[in-house]
């Protein structure tokens, strides 16, 4: 019996996608991200495919005639990127790789809140270009966050991650908002107190930090309304989807001052950046840093190549979406 011919699309860490390769028929694209006509094209030629969230599965793209997948092994947790009912729609078995990026992505929160406290950003770019003329006993002076309340929106594994963190090397004390409140026992946990809604929580946060998914419920969730509740001392923090925050109402308020700064590591268009965030001193900006460690990379690797195992093997997919 021929071996599942499987696509990839964007090369993986070494060790993940030489597993793949030995136990399947595996092409790899190492050119540029798939078109939408492209992506159509691989739904008629192979048994599987493996996306990133560079990689838009629409309804139109599911519903190309002829289709061929059955399984889509994604490479990521988030899969805003796929049309989840329309790969039901078509029989089509959705997987991602949890659990395994929460504390490389909480990692990356707590930099985001020390660089932009400490207006770490800021401060390289004047050096490095040329515009440091030495020490000076108010120059570049930021805020600490010892003691601060960090305010989690969303209470999953990264927010909880991230609040272990915050809490043991920052004594920050912990408020969150969720849909659904935690049990006694996890609040206890992470020393974590419950806010009843948004609005209060933006109010009360030192550092508002962002642990949502996307989609249309959490759609620019922080725009100029929310963003004007906030303490002008506040930074935001952004590693959980781009779409979650209005970009354009976000660079007003860092201009203006409405709030002290913000931390991105993901953006609405991404890889394009909104134009009016780029020349501001109190936006940390980086580019979807979350899970880039190499451990994290082949975790998440090995990850998406068990789920296709088990779809293969005909047993029940861990990680199944749809």
């Amino acid at each position: 019996m021929p071996k599942p011919k499987i696509l990839i699309t964007r090369p993986w860490p070494s060790g993940a996608q030489a597993y793949l390769q030995a136990r399947y028929d595996v092409t790899v694209n190492d050119a540029a991200p798939l078109t939408p006509a492209q992506l159509g094209e691989a739904m008629t030629q192979y048994d599987a495919l493996c996306p990133t969230v560079t990689d838009k599965l629409t309804a139109e793209v599911f519903a190309t005639p002829d289709a061929r997948v059955k399984m889509i092994g994604n490479f990521g947790a988030g899969y805003e990127h796929i049309d989840i009912a329309a790969a039901t729609s078509a029989g089509i078995t959705v997987s991602n790789t949890p659990d395994v990026l929460t504390e490389a992505t909480a990692d990356i929160a707590l930099m985001l809140m020390l660089m932009a406290s400490r207006r770490a950003s800021e401060a390289e770019r004047q050096l490095r270009g040329g515009g440091w003329k030495g020490w000076g006993a108010t120059a570049l002076m930021g805020q600490s966050l010892q003691g601060k309340t960090l305010g989690l929106v969303g209470f999953g594994r990264i927010a909880q991650a991230t609040a272990c963190k915050a809490h043991t090397a920052l004594n920050m004390k912990i408020a969150y908002f969720s849909r659904r409140r935690a049990a006694p026992e996890t609040e206890a946990t992470y020393n974590a107190r419950y806010v009843a809604s948004l609005d209060e929580l933006a109010a009360q946060a030192d550092v508002l930090s962002l642990h949502t998914p996307g989609g249309p419920d959490t759609h620019h969730m922080v725009n100029h309304r929310l963003l004007n509740l906030m303490k002008p001392s506040a930074i935001l923090i952004n590693t959980a989807r781009g779409s979650v925050v209005k970009e354009d109402d976000l660079a007003q308020a860092l201009a203006a001052g409405t709030i002290w700064a913000a931390g991105l590591d993901v953006y609405e268009r991404e890889p394009v950046v909104n134009a009016a965030l780029l020349p501001l001193n109190n936006a940390v900006l980086l580019p979807h840093l979350g899970s880039a460690t190499v451990e994290t990379r082949e975790a998440m690797g090995m990850r998406a190549a068990r789920n296709v195992d088990q779809f293969f093997a005909g047993e029940t997919v861990g990680d199944r979406v749809a």
